[in-house]
């Protein structure tokens, strides 16, 4: 069997799960109208995702609060997001689930045994780097196989960059991502990450990416991605109709159909199908998908909730957008709050 045929060499991990929980969360706490995730929903989307042979299924995210958030497909402890795992298509499919920083005691997660959850992703919080890759480790430890996760990987430094790749190898780390977490990465990008990340790490280690669609590249990048790996092992996410925060993600449906037709994989589309119904329905008002408001925050490299705010809050139009986001000053450019919106339009306004 040649390199391009083997069925390890590319896995497709589908997160519809997680990151449409988050987009319904994130349009929740911006007070847009939209449903939830029934318990039913979540186990009949999972079921058909297992059967479309999706290498890796993200089935939620976990994190402790003081209210049930199950309706975002976020859990509060790994056993409970464990309850309630479908039997697996073959022992080869693993069930992720998403950690959105080092906050969870170590001693309160127990070591893995089968039944649950492989594969723990864990959001590398940008302040506190050092710790995130502990909590990495402590989990390497406990027997998962762990993704380590650096969210807007274009804030940082080669030292920075470096560190991940040398902290990967001595956890033993299952995958090293990088993250195209505001949907500006082009294949240039793709290549210097991929690169970096290819030189460094050990050869069982797998390299995967996160694509966002904000400027329509997602899929492209995919491509250029997966034709451009070399030897090594790699993991694409993917969701369901894009389902995801902003613009959404790269499709599941057209990165499996892409690779049944390319590299001889087998994923069955019509289960996807059946997924795509299901998620369509959350897509009121465009929650998801492209748009120009959510282009622009892209061509200036920052954060698209800073262009809905400006869109929603404050009234301006697209050119008056991107006139503003022009004028992105670095210190707030990767971190969205609405403060720091007021802020940006202050500084704008003060340097006309």
């Amino acid at each position: 069997m040649s390199f391009a045929r083997n069925f390890d060499e590319i896995k497709v991990l589908d997160c519809t799960l997680r990151d449409g929980g988050f987009a319904l969360e994130d349009a929740d706490k911006n007070g847009i109208k939209t449903e939830v995730f029934s318990d039913i929903q979540r186990d009949i989307i999972a079921k058909h995702l297992v059967k479309t042979g999706a290498e890796i299924i993200e089935v939620g995210a976990i994190e402790v609060s003081d209210k049930s958030k199950k309706g975002f497909g976020i859990y509060q402890t790994i056993e409970d997001i464990s309850d309630v795992l479908p039997q697996k298509n073959d022992e080869n499919q693993l069930y992720a689930a998403f950690y959105r920083g080092p906050d969870i005691p170590m001693d309160s997660i127990p070591d893995w045994k089968p039944g649950m959850i492989d594969a723990p992703r864990v959001c590398i919080r940008y302040s506190e780097i050092e710790k995130s890759l502990d909590f990495c480790e402590g989990l390497c430890r406990k027997g998962y196989k762990v993704f380590i996760q650096p969210m807007v990987t274009v804030r940082y430094t080669e030292d920075q960059l470096d560190m991940l790749i040398d902290r990967a190898n001595k956890m033993g780390a299952y995958a090293l991502y990088f993250v195209d977490s505001y949907g500006y990465m082009t294949s240039k990008d793709i290549s210097y990450y991929f690169k970096k990340f290819d030189s460094g790490l050990d050869k069982d280690i797998r390299i995967g990416f996160h694509a966002h669609n904000n400027m329509e590249m997602a899929f492209s990048n995919v491509m250029h991605f997966v034709n451009n790996r070399g030897d090594r092992r790699v993991i694409i996410d993917s969701c369901a109709t894009g389902m995801g925060q902003g613009t959404g993600n790269v499709q599941s449906e057209v990165v499996m159909n892409y690779l049944n037709h390319e590299f001889d994989k087998n994923y069955d589309l019509n289960e996807m199908f059946e997924v795509c119904d299901i998620v369509n329905q959350f897509n009121i008002d465009q929650l998801w998908g492209y748009s120009v408001a959510r282009f622009i925050p892209a061509i200036n490299k920052t954060a698209y909730k800073y262009a809905m705010a400006l869109k929603n809050n404050y009234g301006l139009n697209l050119s008056e957008i991107q006139n503003v986001l022009s004028k992105m000053p670095e210190d707030l450019r990767y971190r969205y709050t609405p403060d720091n919106t007021k802020e940006l339009l202050e500084r704008v306004k003060g340097n006309n």
